[in-house]
Order: C-alpha cells, then structure tokens, then sequence
C-alpha cells in the first residue's frame, strides 16, 4: 500500500512539508493498528545527504518512546562515531543506536534457488542466495519497521534502497558477497540506473518468499540540484510495497541521471572528506562517471579524506593485495585463491572500480601515499597542486573551462547521481 507520493523534476519539498507528509503517511498506518515497538532503519553517514536523518529524527519525535532502536543499515562500513550521530540525526539519544555486524547477529530468512539465480543472471553465476537480515529486525518483537533511505543510480543492484536497505543494510556476509559478485559479472553498465536488473531480482523473490512477515515500510526520497547548486528534495514516497520503490526509482531516472550529447574527455570529481574516506566509497567516482569518459579519456579525484582503501580491514587487506586490475585478472584471482573466493564482494569491488585500461584514474589522496595509490593499479598526483589548479570553489558542476583554456566537466559529488554519454547508456540498456 502507497501510504504517500509525492515527486517531480521541478519539487522542492520543504523541511515543513516534509513533516507534514510523515505525520499523514504515519497516521494512515497506525489507522490499521496503533504500533506499539518502532525499529528505524536508517543509512549511515555515507549517505547524509539522504535527508534520512531529518527523516529519523521526526520519526522519534512522532512515536517518543515507542521508537525504541535505531539501527543504521551500514552494510559493510564501519560504526557511526557519536560526532557523526549528533550530525546526522540531531537530538536524538544515542542510546537509542544499535550496531550491525555484518559477520554476527544474524538471521537467515531463506535460501533464493541457485537456479532462480541463474536464471536472471543469464547462466553468469549459480548459487543459492540467502536472505540474511540482522536478528533485531526478527527477534526484536517490532511491529513497525521503517526503512529510510534515498533512491538513486547504484553500480551493484541500479537503483539504491528498497529491500536493498534490508537485504544489504542489514545483511550478511555470504549475501552481500553473493550479491555484489552477481551485479559485477553481470555488467554494472548494464544495470546503473535501472530499476530493474538480476540483483533486485534475486531480492524482490526473497521480499516476495521469506520477509512478508516483517512489518516493513519505506520511507524513499529522491533529491537533485536546484538552479542554485544546492540539493532539493523532489520526491517522497511511503509504503509497504514495489510500488513506493518503483514511483521513487522512475523520478529518480530523471532526476539524477545526466545523459550527455558526447563523451567526456576529461573529468574531475570531488570526494567530500566528510563523506569519502576510503576507495570503497570514493570509487563511486569512477563507476558513476565511467560510461560519460571517453577511450583514452581522464578521471582525476580530488580525495582529500582518502586514508584506507577498505573501510573494512579484511577488504582493505585484499584491495591492497590484488588491486584494480580489471575483471579478467580479477575472476583468475578469484578462481586462483582462497581469500579473495571468500569475499566475493571485494572481488565484484575491484571489478567495479577498474577502468578496463578504457581511460586513465589519477586520485589525488589526502592521506594516502603514493606508492599505496599506485600499487592498486591508479596514477597519483599532489593532492594541494591539483586543488589548486581545479579549486571545488571555483569549479561549478557542468562544463567549466579552465583560464587556460582546459575544458572539463566538473562534479562535486558522485553519490549524487549518474553521468553517462547518451549513446553508450542506450547500448548498455540494450546489452
């Protein structure tokens, strides 16, 4: 059930607005049962631009002491520190705030068939795929559970949220290894941007089969620029069902995807420090821009933050022993070697984060040697020359033409949506 829709190109919801619309779709669920146990569900710090934490925020305002856990969804990334708690989510007690481990706490709701998943991967892989979800969300006694989060072009499953949130957010280990490794052989440049694609798949048959029971509701947003650069919320979905996930992920396609008349010859991206710290997440540079660039084209990444390549350190281990290669050396390595087969989600992120030797990658890391960026198969520069040579304050998102009269094409943020030469995308849609 649709408990609200509302989205376009041209919306600026505001914070007023916003709240008025949870308290609406709220009340339209309690109308079918007061909900006495609330568990939120919200991103991480990766994703504050989500408006998830003003979201929470007034979801612990509405429910008081009937919202008794939040539990970030972070997937594989790292606890969020209280500083970042307070910058996310204001005044809300941190008490309040449970961890995931993605290798512990676990439930598994059921196994997706190996040939199910064989079927919409096309005979590309074939193995069971368990729904695994953190043991709160089954054993917590909820009778509300809601899922927050932002819908926007995603390299592995090619709209973020939905189930996602649940599946991955809160999954674990076998499953999110599973399903990244599908979306990589797969072809992410046949599933950005798309709602539908062998990931979500694989996920809706596990919402479908195994997770009826769980009293799950999204709360979607879809944000994009407004005329002044600054971020405006377009879209606000709420409900219990594909359709929520389907209304937020068809205005989010044209929101956030930037479909360009020719390829980029050269482009530089910004990673916030606040944000990207790490090439498991500042690789969003690359897969974001990589069907805008041109063969023989240039990403340079201004990484001021960059400190790790894997925020978790098994992955940082492995990043940092078989770096971006591309995929044939990568599924050789997988074949080959007992770690790697055993994170296949480290294996789909080297895939992931190559070029293919199609265009170079040159980051420029705050706090990461050169020696380090080079070893995992990137060009380096210094960091302070190239700041500033392409000052973020200077450069605006788009065309800029440099006083020289360098020309390149700028982004601030790569989260942010998806960039892409029309005529590749369109072959990708059809691949």
């Amino acid at each position: 059930m649709l408990y609200y829709a509302r989205g376009s190109e041209s919306e600026n919801i505001s914070r007023e607005q916003m709240e008025e619309a949870l308290a609406e779709a709220f009340g339209k669920i309690e109308e079918k049962g007061e909900r006495a146990r609330v568990l939120a569900l919200p991103p991480d710090v990766t994703r504050f631009h989500s408006r998830a934490g003003e979201i929470t925020n007034f979801a612990s305002r509405y429910f008081c002491e009937r919202l008794t856990d939040i539990l970030p969804a972070l997937g594989t990334h790292v606890p969020l520190t209280d500083q970042e708690i307070d910058q996310m989510f204001g005044n809300i007690r941190h008490s309040l705030f449970r961890v995931h481990d993605w290798r512990k706490d676990l439930t598994t709701l059921g196994l997706v068939p190996a040939d199910y998943v064989a079927k919409v991967s096309g005979g590309r892989v074939e193995y069971d795929w368990p729904a695994q979800v953190n043991s709160l969300l089954v054993n917590g006694g909820f009778d509300l559970i809601l899922s927050i989060g932002q819908v926007v072009p995603h390299e592995v499953i090619g709209m973020a949220n939905y189930n996602k949130n649940i599946f991955v957010g809160t999954g674990g280990q076998e499953g999110i290894n599973k399903s990244h490794f599908l979306g990589a052989v797969y072809g992410m440049e046949k599933i950005m941007g798309r709602k539908d694609s062998p990931v979500r798949d694989v996920m809706n048959y596990a919402s479908e089969h195994f997770a009826k029971d769980l009293p799950i509701v999204y709360v979607l947003t879809v944000l994009g620029r407004d005329d002044s650069g600054g971020l405006a919320l377009r879209g606000l979905f709420v409900g219990d069902d594909e359709e929520c996930y389907t209304r937020a992920a068809q205005l989010s396609a044209r929101v956030n995807i930037s479909l360009l008349p020719k390829p980029l010859q050269k482009v530089v991206v910004y990673l916030d420090p606040a944000e990207f710290r790490s090439t498991w997440l500042g690789n969003k540079s690359v897969y974001r821009t990589r069907m805008a660039i041109a063969d023989g084209g240039e990403l340079l990444v201004l990484a001021p933050g960059l400190r790790e390549f894997g925020e978790d350190k098994t992955i940082d281990t492995l990043i940092r022993k078989y770096g971006y290669k591309g995929t044939p050396q990568t599924l050789r390595a997988v074949e080959n070697n007992a770690d790697l087969k055993a994170n296949l989600s480290a294996a789909a992120h080297l895939i992931h984060g190559s070029s293919e030797g199609r265009f170079t990658v040159t980051y420029c890391p705050g706090k990461l040697t050169r020696e380090e960026i080079e070893s995992v198969g990137f060009q380096c520069e210094d960091l302070g020359h190239m700041m500033a040579r392409y000052s973020p304050e200077r450069l605006k998102d788009g065309w800029n033409t440099l006083p020289d009269g360098e020309e390149i094409y700028y982004i601030s943020n790569p989260a942010l949506g998806l960039w892409a030469w029309e005529k590749k995308f369109k072959e990708g849609k059809n691949g």
